[in-house]
């Protein structure tokens, strides 16, 4: 049975007052101090996300388009403000432009941020995953390493608007994502309450930031091999570090001699570097 899912959207979008209702948000305290986790929902109550094709707590608002703002469509929607959508939505998806008149359908999921924009009658193709992250996310929260429930690894950029949610779900909390047709993953949830739990064990880490972690600086001795590269640091003896996957791709034009900053996380492996172009 395969846990990744195809959907096909059509215009038979459910309305913001229609078939899908808002989950429950869950707060939490955690990090010593007060870090407040929110925005995160559970999986339809009843309901595995795949019969609707939406995560819990999204909604889908119609409206029309008042006009276009250099790079923002304004539509109005029906609600107090109107909504401002960024046209390079559908730019990077070949999507025809928004142009003024058109109606659209605004998915928005429960922090009230835009998940995708169509226009009415237009399709969409979004599957779902369901499994765990593998890995913290590299500085930045670009990307993404999950692997689903049957084993299986995928590799996925995240959008913008997405990043703090994603980097919010602890590593190997298991978690549904939802996949655009740019292969990016547009929002997430928990699969169930009892995930929601894991955020309190602090042996499940959540992706930090980059000033959390440890900076080596040096030269690297030995490129890229078997995962793994050498760097020694001025006046210090030649260290070796692994190299999340996630970051490989960065050490393949990286050469011996080159000074670099590596990011190392708690696991003393490399989740990032930074280095100077070779003129």
């Amino acid at each position: 049975m395969s846990f990744t899912t195809v959907f096909q959207h059509t215009s038979k979008f459910p309305t913001a007052q229609g078939s899908i209702g808002r989950s429950k948000l869950y707060g939490m305290c955690l990090l010593t101090g007060c870090l407040i986790f929110s925005g995160v929902a559970l999986a339809h109550d009843g309901k595995d996300a795949k019969e609707s094709g939406t995560l819990s707590g999204e909604r889908v608002i119609s409206g029309t388009v008042e006009e276009i703002r250099g790079e923002q469509a304004k539509v109005d929607t029906g609600e107090a403000q109107p909504r401002y959508l960024p046209m390079n939505l559908r730019k990077e998806k070949g999507l025809p432009a928004l142009k003024k008149g058109d109606r659209v359908d605004i998915t928005v999921n429960d922090q009230n941020l835009i998940v995708d924009v169509h226009l009415e009658g237009e399709e969409s193709h979004h599957r779902t995953v369901h499994g765990v992250l593998t890995q913290p996310l590299a500085t930045g929260h670009e990307k993404a390493v999950i692997q689903s429930k049957e084993g299986e690894e995928e590799t996925h950029p995240i959008r913008p608007l997405a990043r703090s949610k994603v980097a919010s779900i602890p590593v190997g909390a298991e978690a549904i994502f939802l996949i655009d047709e740019m292969d990016q993953i547009v929002d997430v949830t928990f699969e169930n309450a009892a995930e929601v739990d894991k955020i309190k064990n602090p042996e499940k880490k959540k992706s930090p930031l980059k000033g959390n972690f440890k900076q080596v600086s040096g030269i690297l001795k030995e490129p890229l091999r078997d995962n793994k590269v050498s760097v020694q640091q001025d006046g210090k003896k030649e260290q070796q570090y692994e190299v999340r996957s996630i970051i490989q791709d960065k050490f393949k034009n990286l050469s011996s001699g080159q000074e670099v900053v590596l990011f190392v996380d708690e696991e003393n492996k490399v989740t990032d570097v930074s280095f100077i172009e070779k003129e």
